[in-house]
C-alpha cells in the first residue's frame, strides 16, 4: 500500500490519519510542493492525501503549484484510487471537480458539531461515525458542492463539511485528523492566531478538550481507519 502525502504547510501532523496508515503498514511518500518539491504523477501510488494549509484554494499566484495539484487529485480519482482532501485539501478537491471556492465565507474554529446526511448512512467512510459528532475546525473558506458529488456531512456554518466524488474521493472540511495531541501542538505553536480566530476559546480549551475533544478523537480515528480500508478494497 503506497500512499502519497501532500503537505501544504509546515505544521501538518498526520494525527489520526497517520495512526490508521501505520496500522495498515502503508508505505508513505511525503511531498512538500510549498517548499518547491516536485509533484509526482499517480503512477506508483495507491492513494493520495492532501493536507491543510494557510493559503486559499485559489492562491495560485503565491503558490503556483496549486493548479498542478488540483489536476493530480482529479487524475487519482479518475484512476479509481482513493483521494483524501482535508480542509484546504477538500477545497482543492472541490475545485478539481468544478466546485466554486468561496473565500472568507465560513469562519469556524474549535470543536464544532457536524451532522451526517442521509446519504452517509451507507457510505463506506462516514458510516463509521455517529449521526452527529464534534470534530475540530479551523477554516474561513468553503465551496459549492461539485456536480455529481454526494454531500455526507453538514452544519450551519459550512453546508459542505464532507463530500464524496465517485467511489473513493473524499473532501473533508473538518480536521478529523486532528486528535488532541495535534490540537495541543497547534495551540502551543499559534496562540496569537488562535486568539484572533476566537478570543474566548483559549481560556476554556482544557474543559472542551476533555469533553468534545475526547469524542472527536474517537470519531476522527474511526473515519481515518474507514478511509484507509478503501485503499485495499
Amino acid at each position: 500500500m503506497r500512499v502519497l502525502i501532500i503537505e501544504n504547510f509546515h505544521a501538518s501532523p498526520l494525527g489520526n490519519v497517520g495512526i490508521a496508515l501505520e496500522e495498515a503498514q502503508a508505505e508513505i511518500t511525503l511531498r512538500r510542493p510549498w517548499q518547491g518539491e516536485a509533484l509526482p504523477d499517480h503512477d506508483g501510488f495507491d492513494a493520495i492525501v492532501v493536507l491543510g494549509g494557510e493559503q486559499s484554494a485559489l492562491d495560485d499566484e503565491k503558490y503556483p503549484y496549486l493548479p498542478e495539484l488540483v489536476g493530480l487529485m482529479r487524475r487519482f480519482g479518475e484512476a479509481d484510487k482513493p483521494v483524501l482532501g482535508i480542509c484546504l485539501g477538500s477545497q482543492l478537491l472541490a475545485r478539481a471537480h468544478g466546485g466554486t471556492n468561496l473565500l472568507n465565507a465560513a469562519r469556524e474554529f474549535g470543536w464544532r458539531d457536524v451532522r451526517r446526511t442521509e446519504a452517509a448512512a451507507d457510505d463506506l467512510v462516514l458510516s463509521a461515525a455517529a449521526d452527529a459528532f464534534p470534530i475540530f475546525q479551523w477554516h474561513s473558506d468553503t465551496f459549492t458542492l461539485p456536480d455529481g458529488a454526494v454531500r455526507l456531512a453538514t452544519n450551519e456554518t459550512a453546508t459542505n463539511q464532507c463530500f464524496r466524488v465517485g467511489r473513493a474521493s473524499y473532501g473533508m472540511q473538518f480536521h478529523f485528523e486532528a486528535n488532541r495531541d495535534v490540537v495541543e501542538t497547534w495551540v502551543k505553536s499559534f496562540p496569537d492566531t488562535v486568539d484572533r480566530m476566537d478570543p474566548d476559546w483559549l481560556p476554556t480549551y482544557p474543559q472542551h478538550a476533555e469533553t468534545e475533544g475526547k469524542t472527536a478523537d474517537a470519531a476522527g480515528l474511526a473515519i481515518a481507519r474507514a478511509w484507509v480500508r478503501l485503499i485495499g478494497a
